[in-house]
């Protein structure tokens, strides 16, 4: 069996924009007609650019190769230009090609990837949702940076609690929230007073709302020094939430490792990070107690397959990031069934809308949980009649403000 063909899909994901203003898929297609799906996730640039650095990729590394070769694939790709070093851009693009040959196998073979990768450990997948705000209200004038969510509602303490009481209805068991929204180029800083006694308030009103019956994730986004974030754990450590998310920038694995030992939160970090090699660090460190691969950029399935081996060495668990389409999905969800030391799944809502647009038949989400698909290879087909509808023309994903907040 060997790669022949390669198709690039990036489709506009319609407002109020779950998961990103777009999505990269990839097909490839082996000369006996079968194909697989993946995904790309976060590389830095025009979308169509990243289509065009996957066919260069594709057409002078993947085109003849067996796709059952994923070791040896996979080393020639994140060795191109003799770079051997975790980028974000090569590496992503990496993942989505991994990704691809993956669901080829499992068809291949007739099984789910799982399957290939140890077998069914988790009959059902725990899932999470962020806090949106209600799918048929557009987002209002004074939104974030890429209009994912409207920045009153992480920041106000009533309607906070108002959506996370609404999610725990809908069965979510678990929810996340950044309560001190609001991300710059010039992060990491220390926090105001004004702000530390905002983000008590909010994270208190949502524990009050919600009770026993759903954990908190303080989903923040590296914006503090590691002394800010240290203060504000203290704060937060009364309401007892289940992890807080990248304290500090993750390019320093030694200052989260300080945070860390200096709270009983557990801390969660790593949807920016790439391979192994900057994942185990983490774990020597002793940085992150949950681990949170991307796997539309970490490096694919088997790459996160080895990050949770290693996680599961240390008693460290996994919890799969997600702000993506629904490929990365299905490979998180391949991933959370095979992998003993999973936690919890994040999930675009329910998986509605647009995602279920995408795919000839949609994830499976039941109650607060995610059923793992029983069919071959990656268990959804994405529907390349309504990705090919959907062209995105825009710019790039917008960046994060210049100026200091």
């Amino acid at each position: 069996m060997k790669i022949t063909d390669l198709k690039t899909y990036v489709v506009a994901n319609p407002p109020l924009h779950r998961g990103g203003p777009y999505f990269v898929f990839l097909k490839l297609t082996t000369d006996d007609n079968v194909h697989g799906f993946g995904e790309v996730y976060g590389v830095p640039f025009q979308p169509g650019k990243v289509a065009a650095l996957i066919e260069d990729v594709v057409s002078r590394n993947v085109i003849g190769r067996d796709p059952f070769q994923i070791e040896k694939l996979w080393r020639i790709v994140y060795s191109r230009g003799y770079t051997q070093h975790p980028d974000l851009t090569l590496v992503g693009i990496l993942s989505g090609i991994e990704i691809a040959c993956w669901d080829i196998i499992g068809k291949a073979l007739s099984q789910p990837i799982y399957n290939l990768l140890g077998g069914q450990v988790h009959e059902k997948l725990r899932s999470y949702t962020y806090l949106y705000a209600e799918s048929d209200v557009p987002p209002p004038s004074d939104t974030d940076h890429d209009r994912r969510i409207p920045v009153n509602l992480h920041s106000n303490p009533e309607l906070a609690a108002e959506r996370a009481a609404v999610y725990v209805e809908h069965g979510f068991t678990a929810v996340k929230f950044d309560p001190v929204w609001g991300m710059s180029a010039f992060d990491p800083r220390q926090l105001s007073l004004e702000v530390l006694d905002n983000a008590e308030r909010v994270t208190k009103s949502i524990r009050e709302a919600v009770g026993n019956r759903c954990d908190l994730l303080i989903g923040t986004h590296g914006q503090m020094t590691t002394s800010s974030a240290i203060r504000l754990a203290k704060r937060l450590e009364s309401f007892d939430p289940l992890w807080f998310e990248e304290p500090v920038p993750p390019e320093n694995r030694s200052e989260m490792a300080r945070v860390a030992q200096s709270t009983s939160i557990p801390v969660a970090s790593g949807e920016r990070l790439a391979t192994k090699y900057e994942f185990v660090e983490l774990l020597q460190r002793q940085a992150a107690a949950i681990l949170q691969p991307a796997l539309a950029r970490v490096g694919g399935i088997l790459e996160a397959k080895k990050i949770a081996g290693m996680a599961e060495a240390h008693y460290a668990q996994i919890a799969p990031h997600l702000y993506c389409g629904p490929i990365e999905a299905a490979a998180n969800i391949q991933l959370g069934t095979c992998s003993p030391n999973f936690l919890i799944q994040e999930s675009i809502e329910t998986f509605g809308g647009f995602h279920a647009e995408l795919l000839k038949d949609p994830i499976t989400w039941e109650d607060g949980y995610i059923i793992p698909p029983e069919k071959p290879g990656l268990g959804v087909e994405l529907d390349e009649e309504v990705a090919a509808q959907h062209p995105y023309s825009g710019p790039i994903f917008p960046e994060m403000t210049d100026q200091p907040i």
